[in-house]
């Protein structure tokens, strides 16, 4: 009797394997042919290294204040979400503060699914919400205080090369802890993979849908002859479905450009710009914090609203005042004009 996990079981159990193999291809060309193309399809899609999409700069306030620039990546091996309801799985790399020139600042990569980025890419709202989600994870992996309401995109698709990115994304957990001693082979992995071939055989390969798991025809392995490893622990953050919900939406809002009352007796202002924002769920004014500038206004609702507002004109940021109505909910500022 062999004992389960010891290396005559195993070679026994590969050995099987082959053979199962070796039969679906004498008696099902065709569903030997699709079974291995998907092997390879899906292999390659998981060994594909990231690609840079975009970069954005953002200050750090603490706990040193500095300069950050996320990378944002395009990486095959990060799912997407099942569906729009659910949250978005992000993988970050490793955080390193690097010296260029004069220039001393830190750099992380983010990356998402390329269904997400595709998704995201006519809709800047929805990029929007990308980069504040990138960097809600470096606030919550990194534990750093960002001006996230200040972020800019940089010139470029990527700070720094593109071996480092790649470097710190794959490596990440290499960097972080030794490699744990390798374990024996568990009993049950080959048969396992026994079974799903034998389902796959039994479906007569060529004539189910091999592309469908559900159908039966179906079986998700690697290359090799073994099952597609796990994620491993903290290489992908998936956000839960509260904290998904907890991304900042921006809301709807008017920007308008008013006469002023003054005249050309100069008895005030020539013009004033007012800005609507309509807020549902918002209470009281209490909870809005607003700040203004004089050519940009920034508007937040912890957890619910975030808008930033380029303005048209140059203003004079002390003659602001605001109102709010508590029954339209909607946040009226207005300004005068320089």
């Amino acid at each position: 009797m062999e004992v389960p996990g010891s290396p005559n079981a195993v070679l026994q159990q590969v050995n099987q394997l082959w053979s199962m193999l070796d039969d679906m291809s004498v008696n099902s060309p065709e569903g030997y042919r699709k079974f291995i193309e998907k092997q390879m399809r899906e292999g390659a899609d998981y060994c594909s290294p990231p690609q840079p999409d975009s970069c954005i700069r953002v200050g750090i306030l603490g706990p040193k204040p500095g300069v950050l620039y996320i990378n944002v990546c395009c990486w095959k091996r990060v799912p997407a979400p099942s569906s729009p309801e659910q949250p978005v799985p992000v993988c970050g790399g490793r955080l390193e503060t690097l010296t260029e020139g004069k220039e001393q600042y830190s750099v992380l990569d983010v990356a998402y699914s390329p269904a997400v980025l595709e998704r995201a890419r006519g809709d800047p709202q929805e990029r929007e919400q990308l980069h504040l989600l990138a960097m809600s994870y470096v606030v919550q992996q990194h534990s750093l205080s960002l001006n996230s309401h200040r972020y800019k995109m940089h010139s470029n698709q990527l700070k720094g090369s593109l071996e480092s990115m790649r470097d710190r994304l794959t490596q990440k957990q290499a960097k972080q802890a030794p490699s744990p001693p390798p374990q024996p082979p568990q009993a049950d992995t080959v048969p396992s993979l026994l079974q799903q071939i034998s389902s796959l055989r039994g479906k007569g390969g060529a004539g189910g849908d091999d592309d469908d798991p559900s159908a039966g025809g179906g079986v998700t392995l690697e290359l090799g002859g073994h099952q597609k490893p796990p994620a491993k622990p903290g290489l992908i953050q998936v956000i839960s479905s509260s904290e998904s919900r907890r991304v900042p939406q921006r809301p709807a809002h008017r920007l308008t450009l008013k006469p002023g009352t003054g005249g050309a007796s100069g008895g005030g202002p020539l013009k004033s710009l007012e800005l609507s924002v309509e807020l549902p769920g918002v209470r009281s004014v209490t909870e809005c914090q607003l700040s203004i500038s004089q050519d940009d206004i920034l508007l937040e609702v912890e957890d619910m609203y975030h808008l930033h507002v380029d303005l048209p004109e140059t203003v004079n940021e002390e003659t602001a005042t605001a109102t709010f109505s508590k029954r339209t909910h909607t946040l009226t500022l207005t300004v005068a004009v320089l």
